[in-house]
This record gives structure tokens, sequence and C-alpha cells, in this order.
């Protein structure tokens, strides 16, 4: 039996090791004051590395309606939505469209990115979140999870899932690409 001593004892210890789960479990980078972006919301900045290690910054694409999907190599959803994601960029991208492939390297490694570039024939670019640290500030949680953002850097729609069907995405982004600046 237990006396009233041991039993605060136990409590105390008990409430230590609650108040430490928490802090240990809480999500990295994240911070509860910046809301994830949702429609409406101005795209946060995306600059990281490319393959070759030249560095994009989402801001260059300003003026264009860009396709930010967020993907793994490992990820079948991902790998079966690439092709329609090449075929469209190619299709559209005289029109203003451009697709910027966020490669969840964190989870991933370069030398699988860069063969299944070269395997699916992709063209876009294609940048390496090393860190994890953009698809935090994006609020991702799965792959793939894609945003739509417009000529002027808002996003408009947030997909979560996949594989993408290529009409459901022409009918997000075709008002997109009718507007002008």
């Amino acid at each position: 039996m237990m006396n009233a001593q041991s039993h605060n004892w136990l409590s105390t210890i008990l409430i230590i090791v609650g108040v430490a789960w928490i802090v240990i479990s809480r999500p990295p980078d994240m911070n509860p004051t910046v809301p994830v972006p949702q429609p409406g919301f101005v795209a946060p900045a995306i600059v990281l590395p490319q393959l070759d290690g030249q560095t994009l910054s989402l801001s260059e694409l300003q003026g264009q309606v860009v396709i930010v999907n967020f993907w793994a190599s490992w990820c079948g959803p991902c790998r079966a939505e690439m092709p329609m994601l090449e075929q469209l960029y190619q299709a559209e991208r005289r029109r203003g469209l451009t697709v910027l492939a966020v490669n969840s390297t964190v989870q991933d490694n370069p030398a699988d990115v860069s063969n299944m570039q070269r395997d699916f024939g992709l063209s876009f670019p294609i940048v390496l979140d090393y860190d994890g640290s953009v698809g935090n500030r994006y609020g991702v949680r799965m792959l793939p999870t894609t945003f739509i953002i417009d000529r002027k850097g808002v996003v408009r729609r947030v997909l979560f899932g996949g594989p993408l069907s290529e009409a459901n995405l022409r009918n997000v982004i075709e008002p997109l690409l009718a507007e002008t600046e």
C-alpha cells in the first residue's frame, strides 16, 4: 500500500513525464501563430536547390499559374500522377502554367529523385526540401499535396492525396490561365 508521500512523488513524476512527452512529440519547426496557407492566402516563400544545385524561388515564377506539388519518389500516388503533370505542363506552359515539384527530400534521397526525373522524362522544375522546412511551412501532412497558385502568388486551391485527375486539375487551372495579371 502506498503512503501519501509516495503517492505525491509518483504523481509528480507522472506529470513531469507527461509534460516532457508533449514537448518532445511536438512537430519540429511548427509555429502555431503562422497559419497554414489556404485558398486566398499569399503563398509562402519557397527558395530551394534544384538537382543541379541552382536555387529556384517561387517568386521567380510570379506571373504564371503554378502547380506546387509536394511529393517523394517512394510515394505510389506521387509516381502515378507525375506523367499527367508532365503532360499538362507541356500542353499549357505557353499559356503560363508551370509545375514546381517540391521533393520531400527529408524522407527521400536526391539520387532516387534524379532517377525518377530521368525515367519519367520530367522537364518541369524539381526542388529539394532537405530539412522539410518548406513542407512544414505549407502544412504538408501527406504526400502528395498540391497547391494551385494564381499569377499573383495567391493560393487558389489545395488538393490532398492523389493521384490527381487531369480533368479535375484542368477544371481548377483553366479559369486561372484565362485570367490576366
